[in-house]
């Protein structure tokens, strides 16, 4: 084996033998990802759809993936600073606040990655903000703003007592996480009667995962799961939420969407990609039962 090769092979924990959302045994190769870097794999199982990387990365590979230059935007695989973008990321934050609290008013709420706390900030006028920030980075910034009710860890192993929040929070961080069932059953018991979970992921079974196939765009070297509306759905009702309401794209309007695109625009030309962003918006609206013409969804299971 080459050098690069045993650095690369060094870096995966041992493969799954049964799918780590509903433990069927019933799981094949789905895709082999090499426009990304690393190169990984994923499997699908046949019982429920999960699709899941196989071999998954250890521990250790996945916390290097969030250091300093994942959360400033300079890494190769990276999340945009928030920090730079905030005036306008908070156009987003504050309508789906808004959609939020018609279910839950107030409370405690529980942002599970919430980088630098920009969320929770927005959210606090209304919510006691508390965090759970796999990076150090982020989280010593997110604690200097909001205080020590920020956790640098993870589900596994936060301070948090059960039956302490109102509204739980996970926008693009469920397909972070290698086991999805545990971090589902763990966010109920932390709920209160009358709580709610957002989850803010993609759905594989869209239309336009499937025509993408291995191409798509969620498959990133982070993303250790991939979930479908059908299988997020069930699994959440199998843990004990009463009722799951999912919107199709997002749980917010279009205004907020090109408010918030104005961060990455340096000229009057950039507004053009105001068509594109709109002509998404609305293709994401055209679903029925499990069908949707786009990828995009957002889920609030109610306790």
């Amino acid at each position: 084996m080459k050098a690069h090769e045993l650095q690369q092979h060094n870096q995966f924990d041992t493969p799954h033998t049964a799918c780590p959302l509903c433990g069927s045994h019933d799981i094949s190769f789905h895709y082999r990802i090499d426009h990304q870097s690393p190169i990984f794999t994923v499997d699908r199982c046949h019982d429920c759809g999960f699709i899941f990387m196989n071999p998954p990365f250890k521990d250790e590979t996945i916390r290097q993936f969030y250091g300093r230059e994942y959360y400033e935007g300079t890494a190769d695989y990276t999340y945009y600073d928030e920090r730079s973008a905030e005036h306008f990321a908070r156009f987003v934050w504050n309508a789906r606040l808004k959609t939020i609290r018609r279910y839950v008013p107030g409370g405690n709420i529980l942002d599970i990655g919430c980088s630098f706390g920009g969320f929770l900030s927005a959210a606090s006028p209304w919510f006691v903000p508390h965090g759970i920030e796999i990076s150090p980075y982020a989280a010593e910034h997110a604690r200097n703003r909001l205080g020590n009710t920020i956790h640098r860890g993870t589900i596994h192993d936060h301070p948090f007592n059960h039956n302490s929040f109102d509204v739980i929070t996970m926008v693009e961080v469920i397909e972070h996480m290698k086991d999805p069932a545990f971090l589902l059953q763990e966010c109920r018991q932390l709920l209160r009667p009358g709580g709610l979970l957002l989850i803010q992921t993609a759905n594989m079974e869209g239309l336009q995962a499937q025509k993408e196939g291995s191409e798509y765009g969620y498959y990133l070297p982070g993303h250790l799961s991939y979930f479908s509306k059908r299988n997020l759905t069930a699994t959440l009702e199998q843990v004990g939420f009463t009722s799951v309401k999912v919107f199709h794209p997002v749980d917010f309007g279009l205004l907020p969407k090109l408010q918030k695109s104005r961060m990455n625009f340096n000229s009057i030309t950039d507004y053009l990609q105001w068509f594109r962003i709109t002509g998404y918006h609305y293709r994401g609206k055209i679903h029925a039962g499990n069908f949707a013409l786009t990828s995009s969804m957002v889920l609030y299971a109610f306790v």
